[in-house]
This record gives C-alpha cells, sequence and structure tokens, in this order.
C-alpha cells in the first residue's frame, strides 16, 4: 500500500499523493468545474483525469518533475525554461475560455486595500510596501485578454530533460493578462526570465516586474494566514525587496 503524502493542504482546499494517482479536494465545486473544462480546452499537455466524485478530482501523475521552486534552485536546462516559454505562447494564442477573468478596477481596488493593511498590521515596513506599489503600477493598465493559467507557480510546470511533460493546477484558468503568468513563473528566479523568454518571444519587461511586485503585496497576508512563510529566503518577501 502507498503511503499518502499530503502535498499541500488548507483550509479551502487539499491535495494528496497515493502512489501515481493525486487527489484534489475543493470546498468550492467551481473551482474543480473551471479545473476539468480548461483541461479540455488548452493545447499544452496537462495530467489525465482519472476520476471525478465531488469534492475530489483525481489525477494522473506527470512524467518527469517540476521546473523548479518558489525559494528553492531551478535546475533545468536552459532549453527546458524556453520550452515552458513556447508552452506559455502556445496557450496565450489559444481561443479564450467561455468565463471572464479578473477586473481592473477591482484589482486596483484590492492593490489599495491590501497595502493599508500590510502597514497597518505591521507586516512589512511602509518603504517597502510603497516602492513595490510604485513598481505595479505598470500592470494596472488595459491589456488585450488571453487564455491564462492564473497561478502558473514554477512547480506547476514539469519537466524531463528539455520537454514540458505537464502542467498542473488549472482553477485559475481565464482571461487573463498573459504576462502575469510569465511573472508568475519566474517569480524568484528572474535569472531564468531571459531563457523563459527565448521560447516565448518579445514581452514589456517592466510590466512582468509590476506583476512580481503585485503578487507579492496581494499574497502575503494570506500566506501568512494559511500557513506558509513567505519570508523564507528566495520567497515573495525577497522579491519585494529586489525592488528596492
Amino acid at each position: 500500500m502507498d503511503e499518502i503524502k499530503v502535498v499541500v493542504a488548507h483550509q479551502d482546499r487539499a491535495t494528496l499523493r497515493v502512489g501515481d494517482v493525486f487527489l484534489k479536494i475543493d470546498v468550492d465545486q467551481a473551482n474543480i468545474d473551471v479545473e476539468v473544462e480548461a483541461m479540455e480546452l488548452v493545447p499544452v499537455p496537462t495530467a489525465q483525469v482519472l476520476w471525478r466524485q465531488p469534492p475530489v478530482l483525481a489525477l494522473a501523475a506527470l512524467r518527469g518533475a517540476p521546473l523548479g521552486k518558489l525559494g528553492g534552485s531551478a535546475n533545468p536546462s536552459p532549453a527546458a525554461w524556453a520550452a515552458a516559454g513556447a508552452a506559455l505562447r502556445k496557450l496565450h494564442d489559444a481561443p479564450l475560455p467561455r468565463w471572464p477573468g479578473r477586473d481592473l478596477d477591482a484589482l486596483v481596488t484590492k492593490l489599495e486595500a491590501e497595502c493599508e493593511l500590510l502597514v497597518a498590521e505591521d507586516v512589512l515596513p511602509k518603504d517597502l510596501v510603497e516602492r513595490n506599489r510604485e513598481v505595479a503600477q505598470a500592470a494596472l493598465r488595459p491589456w488585450t485578454p488571453a487564455f491564462t493559467h492564473g497561478d502558473l507557480q514554477i512547480d506547476h510546470v514539469f519537466v524531463e530533460g528539455d520537454e514540458v511533460t505537464g502542467i498542473l493546477d488549472w482553477s485559475e484558468a481565464a482571461q487573463d493578462d498573459p504576462l502575469f503568468d510569465v511573472a508568475t513563473v519566474t517569480l524568484g528566479h528572474e535569472d531564468h526570465l531571459p531563457d523563459l523568454l527565448a521560447g516565448y518571444g518579445d514581452a514589456d519587461l517592466d510590466v512582468i516586474r509590476a506583476w512580481w511586485s503585485m503578487r507579492g503585496l496581494l499574497n502575503i497576508r494570506w500566506l501568512i494566514a494559511h500557513g506558509f512563510d513567505p519570508y523564507s529566503p528566495g520567497c515573495e518577501v525577497d522579491v519585494l525587496k529586489a525592488r528596492m
């Protein structure tokens, strides 16, 4: 009998691994609905859906290993990063999903509120928040929506050699700014951005940096509340400090 490994767990969702099967449990079935439909639509490799019995979705394990880890190393070759960039370009060039993404006005409001709370609750120094808020402004512009993953963390991209074998966790897929995906997968691994863009193509570097700042400012309080440590070396707080 294979042992059960807890991949991630918090009050909203959990992912367990049993042998070569991943069991995703989500309290909001709309997230699973989006994930399943997105995986059916995207022109990039994803995990095979084995079965679904709400609130559980069973997925087959992917070949290979994650592209890297936030706060850790990113060992694959420049060619593997370029392959990830090419896969991301293929996704962003695909027909849009039927459901919309984030609202720009709501994003502006959320950023204002989070910045105030980060300072008021003494989570981050005021100068660090203000500097990254300034950098983040470059992302707050109208964008042409693309089919985006929405949470393309580096460990959601699996590679074997120089091949992308699959991309995981599609519950936040939507019509959104494609550079948000580019920024998310390179968060904390700025040195690999040129390799990724070698496969992806041209991109506005100021907007990518803006999304790095935005993601940190918006997520740090959530991460702390759910048992994650954004202060770990190479993680969100270090990403914000790099903009100073």
